[in-house]
């Protein structure tokens, strides 16, 4: 006979992990004990040795279908002798290297149960067992039992207490447990967060909805603002109430034979809407959907995600099979979470709230994610996949990185661990700074890690480097925007480098204090070079040029022209007088900062085109220019790459002359905008062909939020995969500022 400890670290709490165990050992008729610690699971166990390398095998091989097995180490220790097995109360030591689960959508065997009227959770929305519902949303500390979640305020009831407590049932050391008779209960309030005389609140909601009313519905990680999505005139109304001209809803469909009604959906898309993590994930609309228009306008694509929680599936059960689920909140502001702040917040946009007294601690909106060269890409990584960590390449002291601005996510370092928050918000604003600041509290919380350095973006006016600078406390270390887009990419793959870096966004801060967004640059964690960029090109009002794309058309016109050629007919709404003013101040300089951004190159080419002249959301024009763009093309258009001082100077100026050529011939938008996406691919892969030349290096990295653009980033792939480059893309860290503070992080790790 033998004795082992084995310590399991990775997402091992929470997960039904002890109870697995215990069935595990009494399967092999094995003694000893198992608990939660602040690592993770220790098990003590006896037998012979052969069935203990079976048990060890099979805890690998069967776990539960939320764990994450990231370490597993076994030791023989002295025999105890011990009768039986059990599961010990949580223990607590120093080391604190405990993961939380992400929260995930309700499983199977719960459905069955909330549509079962024998059963006695039929139709209960808040329904849960160990293997699914709230988890890292609830969590208020570690190690994870019910006193150190929001289901404390819940005592349980004898029924759920003996689920609880019995080794048999699926709700075994299931923390959230809850029923009818003693959990969270659903309530409807109006306008002003007065409850409603409701004889079932979730009927009354429905009812509501239907009538074409706003409802503001509480579910995992905050609210949503829910309407029907087959009807214009609701979806009109909250665009007005919400503040959101023409960005597109999210919407939920009750099944994916209903989503498959609306989009087009492969393989790969359907795998990642049923998935655990349930993101949105967009899809090519189909012609004939019945929805409304104004529901994506503009857009050849829909958001959709499946629904997650009990309560989302009552309500899409019978009446609707299609919803408009929008983060709750008004422009630039973060989601609404606590029932107080959701109606204070949104008394002037919802026509009722549909609220649950299950407190939520953090934070968390939808992600999104959709599908690139046959992976997934994460856009916006949140609800389901936060907190699982991200291995570095090798321990290091804790680093606290705080992101850029824009997309904003916080990244936390325990030992050889990245932990990447959920999406925050832009930080533009108190309501989001206060946001970003209580989620670096509720990391360092939960993790319990004190970070000895924090990371920060060089942007002086960045509310995050405001905070690493005059409130964090801890060492500042700044790091460029693009250098940690490349690291960021590395780190996501696990390696070091060195890499070509292709880093194509809309601003970054550059070293030389102008604004960098087109990026070439040959690095690794530590450090980097840069070896290229985009021809620096007046940025007429500065950050107005982000919002209103024509300034950078005018720019590039006034560049390869001195003035505006007659044949260009594209500045539909922007006056004479407007015109010539922002021209003579671009000619010499005043008020136009030089930007290398391919962001900018893409709104001038969307506005030329006559696409978009002004945007309501960041990256809009972009983002048109792809849906418009006919991806048959395979003739780049004229650029010219230059040398300066050792560098490559990419010159689009070429380009924009035979695309003004083509549009005064007629030429259709959709073939210059497939042609304009060859030009840039073509470009990349001869540039990285210089480069190669230059360094011997033949890894490529795609990093930036350019390469959230299907069409450019799978040309540049086969582009570069034709000439022999290894190419590192993103999938789990999103390529936009959502994944800078990993890469931040990673690059102030020694």
């Amino acid at each position: 006979m033998q004795r082992q400890k084995i310590v399991i670290e990775g997402i091992v709490q929470g997960v039904g992990f002890r109870p697995f165990i215990y069935q595990l050992a009494e399967r092999f008729a094995l003694t000893g004990s198992v608990c939660n610690d602040s690592r993770g699971v220790t098990i003590e166990v006896e037998g012979a040795p052969d069935v203990l390398d079976r048990f060890v095998a099979a805890i690998q091989n069967e776990k539960p279908p939320l764990a994450v097995i990231q370490s597993l180490h076994a030791e023989a220790v002295p025999l105890k002798g011990c009768v039986g097995f059990s599961i010990l109360q949580s223990a607590v030591d120093e080391s604190r290297r405990a993961q939380i689960s992400p929260d995930t959508f309700v499983c199977n065997d719960c459905l069955q149960e909330l549509f079962d009227v024998e059963n006695r959770r039929y139709r209960y929305p808040l329904i849960n067992c160990t293997n699914c519902g709230p988890r890292y949303t609830i969590v208020t500390g570690i190690p994870y039992d019910r006193p150190l979640t929001t289901m404390a305020d819940f005592p349980l009831c004898a029924a759920c207490q003996s689920e609880y407590d019995d080794p048999a049932s699926r709700r075994f050391h299931a923390q959230p447990n809850a029923c009818p008779d003693c959990g969270p209960q659903l309530q409807l309030l109006d306008a002003n967060g007065q409850p409603l005389k409701a004889r079932d609140p979730l009927e009354e909601t429905i009812r509501r909805l239907k009538n074409g009313q706003i409802v503001a519905i509480k579910g995992l990680g905050g609210y949503h603002l829910a309407v029907d999505a087959t009807n214009p005139g609701a979806v009109l109304e909250l665009r007005r109430r919400k503040q959101r001209d023409e960005k597109p809803f999210a919407l939920m469909a009750r099944s994916l034979e209903v989503a498959q009604r609306l989009a087009l959906i492969g393989d790969d898309e359907a795998r990642l809407l049923q998935g655990v993590e349930r993101p949105i994930v967009l899809l090519q609309k189909r012609a004939d959907h019945n929805l409304a228009e104004n529901v994506a306008p503009d857009n050849r694509c829909f958001g959709v995600m499946l629904p997650y929680t009990p309560l989302h599936y009552l309500l899409l059960q019978d009446e609707f099979e299609v919803l408009v689920m929008t983060s709750a909140n008004l422009s630039d502001e973060p989601i609404a979470f606590e029932d107080h702040e959701a109606c204070r917040r949104l008394n002037k946009v919802a026509d009722a709230f549909l609220v649950h007294n299950r407190r939520i601690q953090t934070r968390t909106d939808d992600s999104i994610a959709r599908v690139m060269a046959d992976r997934p890409l994460l856009l916006r990584r949140s609800r389901g996949f936060v907190p699982r960590a991200i291995a570095l390449p090798h321990e290091a002291p804790s680093i606290l990185a705080v992101g850029a601005e824009l997309k904003n996510t916080l990244c936390l370092t325990r030992g050889d661990r990245a932990f990447l928050s959920q999406h925050v918000g832009d930080l533009k604003n108190l309501e989001v700074y206060q946001s970003f600041k209580q989620t670096i509290a509720h990391l360092q919380s939960i993790l319990e890690v004190q970070p000895e350095k924090i990371a920060h973006d060089l942007h002086p006016d960045y509310y995050s480097t405001r905070y690493a600078l005059e409130e964090s406390g801890l060492e500042p270390v700044a790091v460029q925007h693009h250098h940690a887009h490349l690291a960021s990419c590395l780190a996501e793959h696990g390696v070091e480098g060195p890499a070509i870096g292709i880093i194509f966004d809309g601003i970054g801060y550059g070293d030389d204090g102008h604004i960098w967004g087109g990026e070439f640059l040959v690095g690794d964690l530590g450090d980097y070079e840069r070896v290229g960029h985009f021809r620096y090109q007046p940025m007429p009002g500065g950050d107005l040029a982000t919002q209103e794309p024509w300034r950078m058309a005018l720019s590039y016109l006034f560049s390869a022209y001195g003035e505006i050629p007659e044949v260009v007919n594209s500045f539909e709404g922007i006056s004479d007088n407007e015109l010539r003013l922002v021209g003579q101040a671009t000619l010499k300089g005043i008020n136009a900062p030089l930007t290398s951004s391919c962001g900018r190159l893409f709104d001038a080419v969307a506005a030329l085109l006559g696409l978009r002249q002004k945007v309501s959301f960041e990256g809009q024009a972009a983002m048109q220019l792809e849906m418009i763009a006919d991806p048959s093309q395979s003739k780049p258009y004229p650029y010219l790459l230059s040398d300066d001082e050792g560098r490559i100077i990419f010159d689009p100026l070429p380009m924009i002359a035979a695309i003004l050529k083509d549009c005064s011939a007629g030429r259709p938008v959709a073939e210059i905008g497939g042609r304009f996406h060859v030009s840039l691919a073509s470009m990349i892969e001869e540039v990285c062909t210089q480069i190669r030349q230059k360094t011997g290096l033949g890894q490529v990295v795609l990093s930036g939020g350019v390469f959230q653009n299907c069409l450019l980033a799978e040309m540049t792939l086969t582009c570069l995969a034709r000439s022999g480059f290894k190419v590192l893309t993103h999938s789990l860290v999103p390529p936009n500022d959502g994944g800078l503070a990993l890469g931040q992080a990673a690059v102030v790790a020694p």
